[in-house]
Parts: structure tokens; sequence; C-alpha cells
């Protein structure tokens, strides 16, 4: 098979939860056990860090990976979904899976993994801990994909436990509650294995991990009492951080938003136990460089990312109210920066979609589109619900076209905003980014 032949079979062939949703949800371990056995338990040849939570797992994720490969580890790196190409999701020192290994590994296992009827993310998961075996990676740090006490990466055990925080997503499968949700998350604590939270808004959900930690005998870390992270932060007018830290001093941060100061306490929180505590080392120069080079080591995409100038053009992948809540802080204080706003949005069916577009703001001039996958709610849909929240605008049948139709308007002096949805962003990337090379595309035709 060809690498196009390869994925048409793995999307057309097992449910994919980025396009279908709770069809494609698959909870528990069996199949993951399985097929783990069969490639004969390759997570158990490296170090791993395990990273859970609603919001922030992905940037946390990257971070430390790029940490530890300035440190002079070679690095695995497990996350999901992807935006652009399939092999975003498993990269080794930032280089992303080879085509090649892709397609051989589904034709070797073929025959192993279609008896087991697995979902996508199952097999996702094996090819990439498979891969970071081939690689002899010494780390690997890994993405919980949904919730965590079922998740299939949750075979595995880490050096080290994460979960950046929690608010109501995915609610019809990991339930209704927040203290409900951190149970699932907190599925991730293990034995003996240090286990951080990074925040938690209610002291309910705090204590929800806490005892799980207890009950495994996990040492248990909250990071904003680590002290980590001073109070004097400050996010430029060029949309990076400066962070005061306790032990590096000054350090740049590339990741703009307003979201990534907790990040980043979490991410410094994580770097002290894996120093301190599972007896990594880990460069104070490493911890610098991979803040201030995240997307170039790493290749990340969609946080607060600045796709184009004149106008300025920023995409962000936040998708629910947790997310929501800190883009809506930043983009009042863009506010005082630009013109005018214009925010082409669309979002999935089985998101708080009321809720999101309470957050959204009242002043901007909004493009009402739809991500080119199953779960998107249609544009007209979308803008009667956002009609009713008091946001009104024009309906695109497509992000392209609404990214055209932004461009027509909008000054050099105003932003346009991207997002809503992982897949709005996914479907806007490529008019902007070369994927061969992440580097951006001049102008768009």
């Amino acid at each position: 098979m060809t690498y196009e032949e390869t994925l048409h079979y793995l999307y057309t062939s097992i449910p994919v939860f980025q396009h279908s949703g709770a069809s494609a949800y698959k909870p528990g371990l069996g199949t993951s056990i399985a097929l783990d056995d069969h490639l004969g338990n390759p997570h158990r040849a490296y170090k791993i860090v395990h990273v859970g939570g609603t919001n922030g797992k992905g940037s946390v994720s990257h971070l430390l990976a790029a940490i530890l490969q300035r440190s002079g580890y070679k690095v695995g790196l497990y996350t999901s979904p992807h935006l652009i190409d399939f092999r975003e999701r498993i990269r080794v020192n930032g280089e992303m899976i080879p085509r090649s290994y892709v397609i051989n590994f589904v034709e070797r296992y073929r025959s192993v993994f279609e008896p087991l009827h697995p979902s996508f993310f199952e097999l996702t998961s094996s090819m990439a801990f498979a891969y970071f075996h081939d690689q002899k990676v010494d780390f690997a740090v890994i993405e919980v994909g949904l919730g965590g006490r079922l998740d299939s990466t949750n075979i595995v055990t880490p050096v080290l436990s994460v979960v950046t925080n929690i608010s109501l997503d995915h609610t019809q499968f990991l339930g209704d509650t927040v203290e409900k949700i951190a149970a699932e998350k907190a599925g991730i604590f293990k034995p003996g294995v240090p286990a951080l939270l990074g925040e938690a808004e209610k002291e309910s959900v705090y204590e929800v991990f806490r005892k799980r930690a207890d009950e495994v005998n996990a040492p248990f870390f909250y990071a904003p009492r680590m002290g980590m992270l001073k109070e004097e932060n400050v996010l430029t007018n060029e949309g990076k951080w400066l962070f005061h830290t306790a032990e590096y001093g000054e350090i740049t941060g590339e990741l703009g938003g307003e979201v990534q100061e907790r990040n980043a306490r979490t991410v410094l929180s994580a770097v002290h136990l894996l120093r301190d505590h599972a007896g990594v080392r880990v460069l104070p120069e490493a911890v610098r460089e991979g803040f201030a080079q995240v997307t170039e080591l790493t290749g990340l995409m969609g946080r607060w990312q600045k796709l184009a100038s004149k106008p300025d053009v920023i995409c962000d992948t936040g998708h629910n109210v947790g997310g929501w809540e800190h883009i809506s802080r930043h983009l009042r204080m863009a506010r005082e920066r630009y013109g005018q706003i214009y925010m082409i949005v669309g979002m999935v069916n089985d998101k708080d979609i009321d809720g999101v577009l309470a957050l959204m703001p009242k002043d901007a001039s909004y493009l009402f589109t739809q991500a080119s996958v199953q779960r998107a709610m249609p544009a007209n849909d979308f803008a009667a619900h956002a009609q009713a929240k008091g946001l009104s605008g024009i309906c695109c049948p497509t992000v392209c076209e609404a990214i055209k139709k932004a461009l027509s308007l909008a000054h050099d002096n105003d932003l346009i905003f991207i997002g809503g949805s992982t897949f709005i962003v996914a479907d806007a990337l490529p008019m902007f980014i070369d994927n061969n090379s992440h580097n951006p595309i001049k102008q768009i035709s």
C-alpha cells in the first residue's frame, strides 16, 4: 500500500474519534493490552512521562519533550489529534514518524489487529510505542487521549504522572461533574510514581486527586504550592511570555496565550520532580531553550499561534468552556491593540456550544463556518446558536472561504481569530503553513 492508501484504510476500517465522535470511543484496556503483548510490550524499554488533563496537556507535553530533548535525550512524543498530517501524532526529537514506518506497521500487523477490532486510537498508540522502541528513545512523553483510567495509553508505568487541570468536556463519556471527570483523569496515577496536579479550581477536585494518590501510594504534588513560578510574569505585545522562575531566573516562553502561565507552572514543577524524584538529569539551559524554542523543537501548532501579519491572524485550538475562559481573557487584552476583531469560528456537535458562545466577544464581527469532519455543526445551525447569544455575522460554508472573506474585509490594524474547534484550526493551517517545513506561506491565493 502507499501512504495515502494506508491512511484511507485506517480512516475507513477503524472508528476515528476525530471524525466520528462517540461511535469511535472504546473504553477499556483489554484490546490495548492484547496489542501490546503481541508487540512485546515495547513501552517498557524507555522512561515515560504520562500527561493527562482537560486543557493544556498538549502544550505541557510538547514543552516537556522540548526540555528533555535539549538536555541531550532522544525523546519520543505522542499526542493527538493531528492538525494537518497523521504523522504529527508520533515524533522523535521533533521529527514525524516516516511514512514508510506507518505503511510497514499496518501491513505487518494487519492480520493481528483486525480480529481484535481496535479503535483508531488504540492502534495508533501501539504504533507509537513500537516506533519509540525501534528508535531506541530514552524518554517518551505520552499524552492521554480521552479521560485517563480507561484510556489506551494507561497501560504504561511512567516515571511521572501529570494532570494539567479539569473542566467539563466529553461529559457523555467521563461524567457530568468536574469531580466525576477528575476521578477518570486521576486513573493515570500509579503506585509509587510521583503524581503532579497542575491546577484545581475547586477544593473537591483537588481532593479527588489527593485521595487517588493516597489509594495507590503515589507521592502527590500540587504545582501552585511548589513555588516554581513567581507572580510577576509578563505577556509582551509580541505575544511571548517573560516568566520569572525560582530556579532558572527569567525565561522566555514562546507560546502565547493567557493560559500558558499556568502551563509553565505545571511544566516547571514537572521538571523539578523529574530531577529530584526520578533522578533525571535536566540542564538549566535546556529549560530555557525548551520554553523559547518549543515550536521548532517539537512542531507544536495551534496554541495562540500567529499565522500572518497585517492583519494579524491568530489561531487557537481551545474548544471547550475551560479553554475559552482563557481565550476570552486574551481577546479582551488584545482588543486594546486592534481596530476590529474578526472571529472565524465553528464547533462540533458534542461540545457545550452555548457555554463557549457565552464567552465570545460581543463586539467582534463573526464569520460562522464548519470544519470538514462529520462531527462539525453546520454553519447555519451554529450561527443560530450564536445569534441567540447576541453574536452577529455571516455564514461561510468552508473555513477556506471564511478566511478569504475575512482577509478581504480586514485592515492592517485588525485581528482575525480562527478557532472554536481543533478541526477549524486544522482546516485553516494548510492555507498558511507549509506542512513539510511548518514555515508560513507568504501569500494566500
